[in-house]
């Protein structure tokens, strides 16, 4: 897959990892506006400190994106923030370009310094290997407990012409909204200016990134940066743009709660009839997160007293004699009460790659959609020795 006009990209290893790639870098050619969304967890990261300075001081522009694996670089104090600025300095050299043109992302282990010597000796390794194809190699570089890279493109109509959305992203545990625990960059070839793409990027994230949950928790690095080189030539309404942005934002996003560390299993949970969205949501992630239902899922049990039961502790304001539930086109309770369904039929979805669930609260028209993995051997597995 090829970048949108007026992007390069790469991926090396610079050894922070064992004998896999680690360091991203994604050049704008001509430089591009930009737009971000962070974390929320308070613990942030170097990188993260960093970059939102740096979107300041810049008005929105950026020549470069410097991503690595295996170490975040939170929680370590001045020593992590010198070595990060230490790598954005050298970037800088690189590219000829101010620093506060060099956006920087970080994943990996939590309370290491990251090893900026390897970085900086490496980048020009980057550098060298910049091209528009060199999507497919930056993808891996970002990596850590992912199964493998997410990449997600789509086209949109503006001004006559027609432009491309690509983007990228890793992710696979701590996931959870506000955001999850996930790095994503995307790029298009429109010409936007910063503060409408601020925009168009929170609604994106919104009903993507923010609606999805692998195991609840959430992560001190988390950032999508969005960014436009204007190559495209032309201007006009936003609204196609915004379709295409919203689509490969749900695809990375869903790709991510899919590789969910050891998941089988998505549902998709819709819940609808609350009195607000805030119910709707409250109520969403309750269910989302709950490790009962999550294991349900992995077991493929069709075991609905466990989501009636999260709704119940959500504090989502219903009546219990509204609520109905459906799994697919089994329709599982109505008005608080078992439907008449064979549980066969019920097994078969929970059974499904993709378990649809609809909840419906029968009070509003409060609504809220999210994507959640469920929850096996393999999640225990992976994060009981992830430092080792």
């Amino acid at each position: 897959m090829k970048l949108p006009r007026g992007f390069l990209a790469s991926g090396v290893r610079a050894g922070i990892r064992k004998k896999r790639p680690d360091l991203g870098l994604i050049v704008a050619v001509d430089g591009a506006n930009a737009a971000a969304v962070f974390t929320k967890n308070r613990f942030q990261a170097a990188p993260v400190v960093l970059s939102k300075n740096a979107l300041r001081r810049s008005g929105g522009r950026v020549k470069g994106v410097v991503v690595n694996a295996g170490c975040a670089n939170a929680v370590t104090g001045i020593e992590g923030m010198n070595a990060a600025k230490r790598v954005r300095t050298r970037a800088a050299e690189l590219l000829k370009c101010r620093e506060e043109e060099v956006f920087l992302a970080s994943t990996g282990v939590i309370g290491v310094v990251l090893p900026d010597k390897k970085m900086r000796d490496s980048l020009p390794d980057a550098v060298t290997r910049l091209s528009s194809g060199g999507i497919e190699a930056f993808s891996h570089a970002i990596l850590t407990t992912d199964v493998g890279p997410k990449v997600a493109q789509a086209t949109f109509a503006m001004g006559g012409k027609r432009g491309r959305v690509v983007g990228v992203a890793k992710g696979a545990g701590m996931i959870h909204p506000n955001m999850a625990t996930m790095l994503s960059f995307v790029m298009t070839d429109a010409d936007i200016a910063p503060a409408a793409l601020q925009k168009s990027l929170k609604i994106a994230v919104d009903q993507s990134f923010n609606s999805i949950s692998v195991d609840g928790d959430t992560s001190t690095n988390d950032t999508v940066v969005l960014l436009a080189s204007g190559k495209l030539g032309a201007k006009g309404d936003l609204a196609d743009f915004q379709r295409a942005l919203n689509d490969v934002c749900r695809t990375l996003a869903w790709m991510i709660v899919r590789d969910g560390e050891g998941a089988t299993r998505v549902m998709e949970l819709e819940v609808r009839g609350a009195k607000s969205e805030r119910d709707a949501q409250a109520a969403a992630h309750a269910v989302a997160t709950s490790p009962l239902v999550k294991t349900a899922l992995h077991g493929g049990d069709p075991n609905w007293g466990r989501i009636l039961a999260a709704l119940g502790r959500s504090g989502a304001r219903f009546s219990v004699k509204n609520v109905s539930l459906k799994a697919g086109q089994v329709q599982l309770v109505v008005n608080g009460e078992p439907a008449a369904y064979r549980e066969a039929d019920a097994a078969k979805v929970f059974a499904r790659e993709r378990v649809p669930i609809l909840l419906d609260l029968g009070t509003g028209n409060g609504r809220a959609v999210v994507l959640s993995s469920d929850f096996g051997h393999d999640y225990v597995s992976l994060n009981a020795d992830y430092r080792s």
